[in-house]
């Protein structure tokens, strides 16, 4: 998983290469995702972070059945007592979003997580089903599945085919080492004079570059420097040759989780949207456009945010810095001039 992934409007997993560069650190360590895994459920209660290897915190969530929302659902869903959730993460998975866990079985991840923490709002049984990306889609079109939770960016393109709920931020961060004090503080200004890593040809090094070239028309360097692989990119930042690094916010925190107990720990110096500064990039659960699961998806999630189990979600991923507010129905999404 070396390799990068298409910029954002070629729209993959992640549309960077963040998720190779989370893959690599788990490689030898966990086995490709199955068809099909579960986690451990229970009738008001969802164990997050289960066999998460250590890209998680696990952490056993009290949600109770809301039959208000419930009578929201399609027949056919209610009828089923299963709410079949759509994740795209073969062949290798992607820490800490979707991935198979140490017990070589479960899909673990903070994506399938949440579906089944909205399975049980329902008072549903959750089916995770992992397919490719592509798959995941395919699912969605038939009926086969639900609602796909895997790190899917809501874009105006895919609203064509699509209802969107949001419920994390899609941003992208710096990392550096936790003993530099360099922080980027939502300003292009503050990289002036660093040196920092990106992965070629992603949505991030697009940014990158932009900044590069204001700063330079300001008399002022930023230097870009390129890697072709996770481990050379922090072998840099732990010598020195590099400042920060630049990628999608779920695989740095995923490697300040990795890193914690190190010798060289490293920490988020701040976050960017991945839809540029005019937008907040949103991910959202995705249903078939005029199924009718997008309101009950939306008011389940809210259910989640307003009674604290979804910030113990995030929290048990180190993805707090990705909350959002509400869960929104198709709010404006990714431009397709962007994507």
């Amino acid at each position: 998983m070396s390799s990068p992934t298409p910029i954002r409007r070629r729209s993959r997993w992640l549309s960077t290469a963040g998720a190779a560069f989370a893959a690599a650190a788990l490689v030898g360590s966990l086995a490709a995702c199955s068809g099909q895994a579960s986690a451990e459920t229970t009738p008001g209660r969802v164990t997050v972070a289960a066999h998460a290897n250590g890209a998680g915190t696990e952490t056993t969530i009290s949600v109770a059945q809301v039959d208000s929302i419930r009578k929201e659902l399609p027949d056919a869903v209610r009828k089923s007592g299963k709410l079949v959730i759509g994740i795209g993460a073969l062949p290798a998975g992607f820490p800490p979003l979707a991935y198979t866990g140490d017990d070589q079985k479960t899909l673990t991840g903070a994506e399938p997580d949440l579906g089944r923490l909205v399975a049980a709002v329902f008072g549903l049984t959750p089916e995770v089903k992992n397919a490719t990306w592509d798959n995941l889609f395919v699912g969605i079109d038939t009926g086969a599945t639900d609602v796909g939770f895997s790190n899917i960016t809501d874009t105006e393109q895919r609203k064509e085919k699509y209802d969107f709920a949001s419920y994390r931020q899609d941003n992208l961060a710096f990392t550096t080492l936790k003993k530099n004090s360099w922080s980027f503080d939502d300003d292009y200004e503050n990289l002036a004079g660093l040196t920092v890593a990106v992965s070629a040809g992603t949505n991030q090094e697009k940014i990158l570059l932009e900044w590069q070239t204001k700063l330079k028309a300001e008399g002022k360097a930023l230097d870009i420097k390129y890697f072709t692989d996770t481990n050379s990119t922090y072998l840099a930042l732990n010598s020195g040759k590099i400042d920060a690094y630049f990628g999608p916010n779920p695989g740095i925190a995923y490697q300040n989780t990795q890193t914690k107990d190190s010798a060289n720990p490293t920490r988020t110096a701040g976050t960017y949207s991945g839809a540029g500064a005019s937008l907040q990039g949103l991910i959202a659960a995705t249903v078939k456009k005029g199924s009718g699961l997008d309101k009950p998806v939306a008011d389940a999630i809210n259910y989640l945010i307003d009674n604290g189990q979804y910030a113990t979600w995030l929290k048990a991923y180190n993805l707090s810095n990705e909350a959002v507010k509400k869960s929104e129905i198709n709010p404006p999404g990714l431009p397709k001039t962007n994507e």
